[in-house]
């Protein structure tokens, strides 16, 4: 019989290998998803875990909710400046793009899986979703920048073609379910679920900010209890007058994102990592929801449907989307090749099994090793393909050691401190540097031709720079940190 005790050392296991895990994947090369999704199977009843587990019920609960955090803590790190000039290729990728990649899928799944083309459509809605957090991490670990154009862009199609996906998998269930809905109602339905979810979205990230900025909470704590609310009733309201909620909480969090409220930093931070708890609560949920056995009969199949996605639909779905863009043919090539697909597709598979649409129980296996099979694939392979197509942004060698200059009467002061081959410092994470003082801030790390804002678990190299803003008194005391110099005997 399990106890409580048994279920918590399960979840809190469960939990530390897959925090340990990402931090083998991203110097692997590999998404994290993959091994979350990894060690949900070996947990499931056919792994070593021997945990059984197969309410699709729940596990589309956790997604759902899952993926409506995760859209806003996107959105809330969304720079509009950055981002703007970007919208009509996003939404024409999460729009146009969705639909052309779920036609051509719908057509193999006729011709091949022998499924109605009600049923093909509906796959194709399910694996049209693509996961450009995925992507990002996957870079960031590689060392990888995107250039601005290409990299807003894959932003914001991440964050609306999820909707879009969603809407479609929810009218394929629809009609195969009821078949008493036209294709003029649906394009009526689209057009009031999206302009509901912009709106509710939009109202409710400025009646957030308004909220947050006047409440004047004596408990700092609370903050993100109220900001976990914001998302729910955003979500819900949104979802229960007919809008798109996903759309709305994601609009929600670009609007908050981009306002100034009290708490900014640290609800952000507190948003990315309930985003990652989640993500690798549902990954697991996810992991144990699949028997492994039921993937071999659909193995050769959903390989042939992964190379269709990787070199047919979503290059086709790319170039014609883009048709009028002013991306270059390489920035177009490097977006079709990182159509990465994550835990969305999965999460929607769960739909057409819950309503017993025909075939849901294959669908859901394809979509399943489909996910795993692109994520393998592409996900070793995007950071080549970004440097072989030269859609990396060119490292800079202009590193000045000009920094902006503080009021004279100022009791602080800029300092370059430079880290030599015999320095303490060396080798030390940030928050190891024993008697740095705590009104001493480290703005910038230059780390050859690279410069970033550290944080505590960075690790300092020799050869680094830190430009610290510190008080004029506890300078010489810094020096002594990072560089003293050598005695005289």
């Amino acid at each position: 019989m399990q106890t409580v005790e048994h279920l918590l050392l399960a979840i809190a296991l469960l939990l530390l290998l897959s925090v340990l895990g990402s931090k083998a994947s991203g110097r692997l090369g590999v998404p994290a998803l993959l091994v979350f999704l990894a060690l949900g199977m070996l947990a499931g009843s056919e792994g070593i875990g021997g945990i059984e587990f197969d309410d699709a019920r729940i596990a589309q609960w956790l997604g759902v909710v899952t993926l409506a955090f995760i859209l806003f803590a996107g959105g809330l790190e969304t720079e509009w400046h950055f981002v703007r000039r970007s919208v009509w290729p996003a939404v024409s990728l999460s729009t146009i793009g969705v639909v052309v990649t779920a036609g051509i899928v719908a057509v193999f799944g006729f011709r091949f899986l022998h499924l109605t083309l009600a049923e093909g459509f509906l796959l194709g809605a399910i694996v049209s979703a693509t996961d450009a957090a995925a992507v990002f991490s996957i870079l960031r670990s590689a060392g990888v920048r995107l250039n601005n154009d290409v990299a807003a862009t894959l932003e914001l199609e991440s964050g609306s073609n999820d909707p879009t996906a969603v809407f479609l998998t929810t009218a394929c269930v629809q009609v195969l379910t009821h078949g008493d809905t036209t294709p003029a109602l649906l394009v009526l339905h689209f057009l009031r679920e999206m302009s509901l979810g912009a709106i509710c979205g939009i109202g409710a990230g400025f009646a957030a900010v308004w909220l947050l900025n006047r409440v004047h909470l004596e408990f700092e704590g609370l903050y993100p209890v109220l900001t976990i609310a914001v998302v729910m009733l955003t979500y819900s309201v949104t979802d229960l007058i007919g809008g798109n909620g996903f759309l709305a909480v994601y609009l929600a969090g670009i609007v908050m994102g981009n306002r100034n409220f009290i708490q900014r930093r640290s609800l952000t931070r507190f948003h990315d990592g309930l985003a990652w708890l989640l993500q690798i609560a549902m990954f697991l949920t996810l992991g144990l929801l699949v028997f492994p056995s039921r993937l071999v009969p659909v193995a050769s199949v959903s390989a042939i449907l992964t190379a269709v996605l990787m070199f047919v639909a979503r290059p086709v779905a790319v170039f014609l989307s883009l048709a009028f863009s002013r991306l270059s043919l390489r920035e177009r090539t490097v977006i079709a090749w990182v159509g990465l697909r994550g835990a969305v597709p999965i999460v929607l598979a769960t739909f057409p099994l819950l309503a017993g649409v025909p075939n849901s129980g294959m669908i859901f296996n394809i979509v399943f090793f489909v996910v795993l099979a692109s994520v393998a694939v592409q996900g070793t392979t995007i950071a080549p393909v970004a440097r072989w197509l030269h859609a990396d942004v060119p490292k800079s060698a202009d590193h000045s050691q000009a920094v902006a200059s503080l009021p004279p009467r100022s009791e602080s002061s800029l300092v370059t401190l430079a880290l030599g081959p015999e320095s303490p410092a060396a080798g030390r994470r940030v928050v190891e540097l024993q008697g740095w003082p705590r009104d001493a801030l480290i703005l910038v790390l230059y780390r050859g031709a690279d410069f970033f804002v550290p944080h505590g678990a960075t690790e300092l190299r020799p050869g680094d720079r830190l430009i610290v803003l510190a008080n004029r008194a506890t300078i010489e005391r810094l020096h002594d940190i990072v560089d003293p110099a050598p005695s005289v005997e």
